[in-house]
């Protein structure tokens, strides 16, 4: 592990009528301690993980719409109003590291094929548009992904079927276990937090508290749905 704490400075000059501190579970923030090399955050849209995910990518020095340290692009609204009062508290500091933003990866991509086939190179050789978006995610997790970093990651299953869900399972469990790597992950996918001994956090009811696997509404209404498809089905779709 490398982060081990994130803490929010609260100032009074902050609003907290004004975004984002209008988020609740911003709002509570003080101290989040990290003690796990694998952390979920979880939630509804909104509830505040991925906006506080991205803060944590712009003190990290990776590109707030994605990339490592030296992506240097522009994609609009990408910048963290978050940043200037977060602080990480690094037992080392790393540099080395990404921040996946699902939303604006064709950006990235754009961004790649502009460096030239040198840089397609640690992306699998092949430009990432000429592959299908979960080809491209899984290229990505296969050849750049490295040891001795932070990953964080927002929503990495939007592009990635269920099987493949499970093949990013491996490939995380493998640079966790062999290469010394920390993940941070935003993520709706109850395969994805299904990672074995991961910490999760839940960014719902106004605060960032840690919860279990089976106690996340991810697994509850996934798992009622499939035991119970027609009736849920029944009880939504019929007036």
């Amino acid at each position: 592990m490398f982060l081990k704490k994130i803490t929010l400075l609260h100032k009074e000059t902050q609003s907290e009528k004004e975004y984002p501190f209008s988020i609740p579970s911003i709002q509570s923030l003080t101290e989040l301690n990290l003690t796990n090399s694998v952390t979920f955050f979880v939630g509804e849209n909104g509830s505040g993980k991925s906006t506080l995910l991205e803060g944590v990518a712009d003190l990290c020095g990776f590109n707030a719409a994605g990339g490592g340290r030296n992506n240097t692009y522009e994609v609009d609204a990408s910048e963290s109003a978050l940043s200037d009062y977060l602080r990480l508290s690094w037992m080392p500091k790393v540099t080395n590291g990404f921040f996946l933003r699902a939303e604006s990866f064709y950006h990235f991509a754009s961004h790649i094929d502009g460096l030239g086939a040198a840089a397609q190179n640690s992306y699998g050789g092949k430009s990432l548009h000429e592959q299908s978006h979960g080809e491209s995610f899984l290229s990505l997790f296969l050849n750049r992904f490295n040891g001795d970093a932070i990953y964080l990651l927002d929503e990495p299953e939007a592009a990635l079927s269920p099987q493949r869900q499970l093949s990013f399972l491996r490939i995380m469990h493998d640079l966790v276990r062999d290469e010394n790597c920390q993940f941070i992950i935003a993520t709706h996918s109850p395969i994805i937090l299904g990672y074995p001994d991961a910490t999760i956090l839940s960014f719902d009811d106004g605060e960032i508290k840690e919860t279990e696997y089976e106690m996340t509404e991810h697994y509850q209404i996934t798992k009622y749905f499939l035991d119970h498809r027609e009736k849920f089905l029944k009880d939504i779709l019929e007036d």
